[in-house]
């Protein structure tokens, strides 16, 4: 065999080791090693076996990663969001659908203090969906509205599928985090849209249950939501204004989340040591899958497969647009069957080497990444955000219910996506203004 043909068979035998369940780091790295050894030779094999994890284990911006993780768990922990979620129902229930409206804002506030889309999901469906089922809504759009605004953890900074892009791409995490903010808020506002003139047209999907709050109750409420504020502020004021790098901005987000716990009284060594043990479990499993990666990405190095596939775009991609299009393709389908950040870190060493030959600026081509990464954990069968919902639920409402709530969710997905293709500045205008 040929170094590409060995290339391709093991690309194939990733897939296919996937597809039965084994664990993906494992066949990320198992893939690979065996790959460098036909390539090369079973020395060279063990030898990137001994270096390589201990180089990306070493790179100075993944403590970033812990530090988010760690501040997203402290918030949860010490309840930061359930004031947060009471707020936006206080001032967003009069709205036609207004607590699925509030849940959808509520969850983009939390994603700035969690990074995770799982984590927001988990956070807010323990708080809104059983006062959305009290209130009568429609269970499929109660549940669908939670695992889609979960998403919104991907792309809010801080966000870590972000902050593993910029490593792998070669890129300024600091613009890439910052990148996700238009396209973030841009999200959360097209999906009310969506909810508010679902409920306008059908108002027996959300009965309005209560009458609208006054405004002595509205500001009491805002009054209990500064936490969150100040944990933004921490993290995307010092990353916008220069005055910390991501891993300094995660750190003082930890350190911010923790000491407004303590200055709440909610600091108990209880919820700091669930916190640290969610970090730590987050941290270890995102780099055991991130190892396999890099491992992966050295074999395909080495089978010569990435510049092949560059060569063969270019040849035939005159237009860009439809690199970027086809590339699309290739993440909503996989998406359906992969989690996030093994589908990200199985397809960026062969994906990335196209879009730099076209010249295609990766920043960009990062938040179309972490978009389709949250479109796909919103479609079947894998649908995560749909199974950690249907985990707080229970029997109370199938799964199948779930889907199909998120189709409509979707929809507003697909008017999202020709946006940020069509007007990339929503996603580089923020970075842009950086450098000025």
């Amino acid at each position: 065999m040929t170094p590409l043909q060995i290339g391709f068979t093991g690309l194939g035998a990733v897939f296919v080791l996937i597809a039965l369940r084994v664990p993906i780091g494992v066949a990320l790295g198992g893939v690979s090693v065996v790959g460098i050894a036909l390539l090369r030779s079973p020395q060279a094999a063990l030898g990137a076996l001994g270096a390589l994890p201990f180089e990306f284990a070493a790179h100075w911006s993944l403590s970033a990663v812990p530090m988010f993780l760690l501040m997203g768990a402290v918030a949860y922990h010490t309840g930061m969001t359930g004031s947060l979620f009471r707020a936006a129902r206080l001032w967003l229930g009069f709205l036609p659908g207004g607590l699925a409206v509030a849940t959808n804002f509520a969850a983009a506030g939390f994603a700035a203090a969690s990074g995770s889309s799982m984590a927001t999901a988990a956070a807010m469906g323990r708080l809104a969906i059983p006062e959305m089922l009290r209130a009568r809504y429609e269970p499929g759009l109660a549940t669908a509205v939670v695992a889609a605004s979960g998403t919104l953890g991907s792309l809010i900074p801080p966000s870590i599928l972000m902050v593993l892009y910029g490593i792998f791409a070669e890129q300024p995490i600091g613009r890439l985090l910052i990148a996700g903010i238009l396209p973030g808020l841009l999200t959360a506002a097209v999906y009310a849209a969506m909810i508010i003139l679902r409920c306008w047209l059908n108002p027996a999907l959300a009965p309005r249950a209560e009458e609208p709050a006054g405004w002595a109750e509205r500001l009491a409420a805002l009054r209990q939501v500064w936490p969150i504020p100040v944990l933004v502020l921490a993290v995307i004021g010092s990353l916008y204004g220069g005055v910390a790098t991501p891993t300094e901005a995660a750190a003082v987000g930890a350190l911010a989340a923790c000491g407004i716990a303590a200055l709440q009284g909610r600091m108990s060594r209880a919820a700091m040591g669930a916190a640290v043990m969610e970090a730590l479990e987050g941290t270890a499993s995102i780099f055991f899958i991130a190892i396999g990666a890099v491992l992966l990405s050295r074999f395909l190095a080495l089978s010569g497969m990435p510049g092949f596939l560059a060569g063969l775009m270019g040849s035939w991609a005159v237009d860009p647009l439809l690199v970027v299009i086809g590339a699309s393709l290739i993440y909503l389908f996989l998406g359906c069957f992969l989690d996030p950040l093994g589908l990200m870190l199985l397809t960026l060493p062969v994906l990335l080497p196209m879009f730099q030959a076209l010249n295609l600026d990766l920043v960009w081509i990062g938040v179309l990444v972490i978009k389709y990464l949250e479109i796909g954990l919103l479609t079947p069968p894998v649908g995560m955000n749909a199974y950690v919902v249907s985990g707080i639920v229970g029997k109370e409402v199938p799964l199948p219910t779930i889907f199909r709530g998120l189709l409509w969710f979707l929809a507003a997905e697909a008017v999202i996506v020709a946006l940020l293709i069509a007007y990339p500045q929503i996603s580089l205008w923020l970075p842009d203004m950086m450098g000025r």
